[in-house]
């Protein structure tokens, strides 16, 4: 029987495929991939590929983006990152904590998504 071993790729339908690129390479240090589609960003993240596309459904008529998924990063130093978004005035939804997969914090991005970040434990 064929079985799934974790997720291969993920990507996040953005309204502003520019200004989203800037917000997740200037304030959260991602690198873009050597390679995109003409629609989208890949970013060179490891061991998942994450990218922003463009959207295939028009975003202005959905209530919530992303309801019902929950979608964490991995990070190297949760606290300074933390520190960086809240100084920026990104939307923090939840405050830094220690959790169960080291320091964790949510914030909100440019298109209203909630996103998880846990530090290395």
């Amino acid at each position: 029987m064929a079985r799934i071993l974790g997720p291969g790729f993920i990507a996040l339908q953005v309204r502003d495929l520019q200004a989203s690129r800037r917000f997740y390479t200037e304030h959260l240090g991602l690198r873009e991939a050597p390679a995109s589609p003409p629609n989208a960003i890949v970013f060179a993240t490891s061991p998942t590929p994450f990218a922003i596309r463009e959207p295939l459904v028009n975003l202005d008529e959905v209530t919530q983006l992303g309801w019902g998924v929950s979608l964490w990063l991995a990070c190297d130093d949760a606290e300074a990152l933390h520190a960086a978004l809240e100084a920026s005035g990104t939307r923090i939804a939840q405050p830094l904590f220690d959790g169960p997969f080291g320091q964790t914090f949510s914030f909100i991005d440019p298109d209203g998504y909630l996103i998880t970040v846990n530090g290395e434990k």
